[in-house]
């Protein structure tokens, strides 16, 4: 009798666990556009929200621009998270976004990488550092195009403090986003690239050989947003609270991530 009690027991969890797992399922998937510069704490953000028993979000990551313009030619996001703020104006200019949804949360540093088995042992960024010397005839500097891609921009607002931009800018490997930018250096395609803090800790491929002053570059901050086409959606509204809560700020924080200054 007590097996059988037993039995039956194990069965009623059994089914339980069933439902509540065929629930996660058939909960629509959240779609995140977000800078590349956020892939690994958006898809361990994306493991906690799925412990906790719902549908995993579906990720975009690509350069802020390029997630931008994607926004702007209809595709199907719920939420996007840019590197900066100028393209989550250009998005909210052209009412791609809830503007009362808007919130940034964490900020960054900005910082000069080389290979791992760099020669070079550090460098000091200041409008008196010679970084022609330090190429030398012709090594390149990695970063974002500064044209559309937000490393970029910072990249060349902190040349431009050190009075270096008119020697490197004809020096510069241009990447479509933050990673490949990385990439590039990691892969000693470029002796030094310029890339946001995060993304070297994350690469044991490179190492900080320099910090960019915060006075030297705007304040690289990321800004969240739900677009106009989630409005409605109970999955996405609830992935955005989760991702702009305190649970998630722990996590950027053991990311890299730093609370953003008000």
């Amino acid at each position: 009798m007590r097996r059988r009690a037993t039995s039956a027991a194990l069965a009623i969890l059994l089914g339980l666990g069933w439902i509540s797992s065929l629930h996660a399922q058939s909960q629509p998937s959240p779609v995140v556009f977000a800078a590349a510069s956020l892939t690994d704490v958006m898809r361990e953000l994306a493991k906690a929200w799925q412990d906790r028993g719902h549908a995993p979000p579906r990720f975009s990551f690509a350069a802020s621009s390029a997630l931008a313009r994607q926004l702007e030619q209809g595709a199907q996001a719920d939420i996007f998270a840019s590197a900066d703020e100028p393209w989550m104006d250009y998005a909210q200019q052209r009412q791609l976004i809830i503007e009362a949804s808007r919130i940034s949360l964490v900020a960054n540093s900005l910082v000069l990488i080389a290979p791992a088995d760099s020669q070079v042992a550090s460098v000091e960024l200041s409008p008196t550092t010679d970084l022609r010397s330090l190429l030398g005839q012709n090594g390149r500097v990695a970063t974002g195009d500064p044209v559309h891609v937000p490393v970029g921009r910072y990249a060349q607002a902190a040349l431009q403090w050190m009075r270096q931009w008119d020697v490197v800018e004809p020096r510069l490997a241009r990447a479509d986003h933050v990673r490949a930018a990385l990439l590039l250096v990691q892969r000693g395609e470029a002796p030094f690239g310029i890339v946001y803090g995060t993304d070297a800790a994350a690469s044991p491929g490179v190492r900080v050989v320099g910090t960019f002053p915060a006075e030297s570059h705007p304040a690289i901050t990321y800004p969240f947003a739900m677009t106009r086409k989630a409005a409605g959606n109970p999955a996405a509204e609830a992935f955005f609270a989760f991702a702009t809560g305190e649970e998630a700020a722990a996590i950027y924080r053991r990311f890299g991530f730093a609370p953003r200054n008000p």
